[in-house]
């Protein structure tokens, strides 16, 4: 059965610029991109139409599924209601981020994130989903059970990035002592000898572990061809171990020479939205603004703020002069959907998924007022 769909009168954003124009949808997907306006179909009324976005980072699951500490909420409850706000920010495409192995949060008992796993798989195929969901798994290599949590996912065809992360005291996200104790040892309500005896534990179980377990990992993902990110990268050293993990995506790296140096070894750059919609790291590390400015940031993600993931590259595009609006949205669509090998999706183009999203935006906070995967309205 033949189903079409026209949106007209809408200013639609392409990879090398704007025009105001029409697309048509067949069988979900995209079968002509014109300028001009017909006088049938949906009326965007000269609201911008873009692809729908793509998220590789999010951690927005977790406060869905444990909204407090020691509480677990119902899986396809949690998935439900995390789904709904991913499809109402304009994300079509998001990679759930579960953790294999303990970090300075504690982490989750295994098989935790295995039934997790099976529920979203489960939901989409009961139609429950609005958007497109694969699986990131971050894999904490400096934690002892980490390979325990990573083979539960070894044949699991839904995981199409993995990330190899190590939250050691001292070093990346935390490069001094004081910066991680200023964090943490609040954060954990620690009296001076205990936080002391939880960094040393955290510090030799990354130096039994991280390497064997970075090794281990990018071997089983380059056999299955599947994306590998590095994660906080802070020094040439860091960048170096990256590429010979083969690491294609670099998530959040901390300093301006790790970034310069992934970008230039042909990684995709990913920083935090909220970061360029704050202005700042959370962490203290650098902006991500700073690294867009000097052009080696490549990619986006929402990370905790699902809505950061559009309202992010309107910022950059109204602040940054060197940034247009199709740039900027390519870090949200084109650009991560390449680096994780959907070249289905991400643009505007004959051919593609109609994955698309219709946003109104005159100054603020851009507002998303539908949203289409593979031509059907989900949001």
């Amino acid at each position: 059965m033949t189903v079409e769909l026209v949106l007209t009168n809408a200013r639609i954003v392409l990879e090398d610029g704007v025009i105001s124009g029409s697309v048509q949808i067949r069988n979900g997907k995209i079968t002509d991109v014109s300028e001009g306006n017909v006088h049938t179909g949906e009326d965007f009324e000269g609201d911008y139409l873009i692809p729908g976005l793509v998220e590789l980072h999010t951690d927005h699951l977790e406060q869905h599924y444990s909204p407090r500490p020691g509480v677990r909420w119902n899986t396809t409850a949690a998935i439900q209601a995390h789904d709904a706000q991913i499809a109402t920010s304009g994300i079509t495409t998001v990679f759930d981020c579960l953790r294999m192995g303990a970090d300075e949060d504690g982490g989750f008992a295994n098989g935790e994130m295995r039934a997790m796993a099976d529920a979203i798989a489960a939901a989409g195929a009961d139609g429950r989903l609005r958007s497109e969901h694969f699986l990131h798994l971050r894999c904490e290599v400096s934690a002892d059970n980490c390979m325990e949590h990573f083979v539960d996912f070894e044949n699991d065809p839904h995981v199409r990035l993995v990330s190899l992360m190590d939250h050691a005291p001292g070093q990346r996200q935390f490069q001094t002592m004081d910066q991680y104790t200023l964090y943490y040892q609040k954060k954990r309500g620690l009296s001076d000898e205990a936080f002391a005896a939880f960094v040393a534990k955290r510090q030799g179980e990354s130096a039994r572990n991280a390497t064997p377990h970075r090794a281990a990992i990018s071997k089983v993902c380059a056999e299955r061809g599947i994306t590998v990110a590095s994660h906080d990268d802070a020094t040439l050293s860091h960048v170096d171990e990256a590429i010979d993990n083969g690491v294609r995506l670099a998530e959040f790296p901390t300093s301006f020479d790790a970034a310069k140096a992934s970008h230039g070894a042909g990684m995709s750059v990913l920083m935090g939205a909220p970061n360029i919609v704050r202005g700042k790291s959370h962490s203290g590390n650098i902006a991500a603004r700073d690294l867009a400015e000097r052009g080696v940031l490549d990619v986006l993600s929402s990370d905790y703020v699902p809505l950061s993931l559009l309202h992010a590259p309107f910022v950059l595009a109204d602040e940054v002069e060197s940034i247009s609006l199709p740039k900027a949205l390519a870090m949200v669509t084109s650009t991560p959907a390449r680096t994780v090998g959907l070249d289905d999706r991400g643009r505007i183009a004959t051919g593609l998924r109609a994955d698309i999203v219709r946003v109104h935006h005159e100054e603020g906070v851009p507002v998303s007022r539908a949203v289409w995967r593979e031509g059907r309205r989900v949001a």
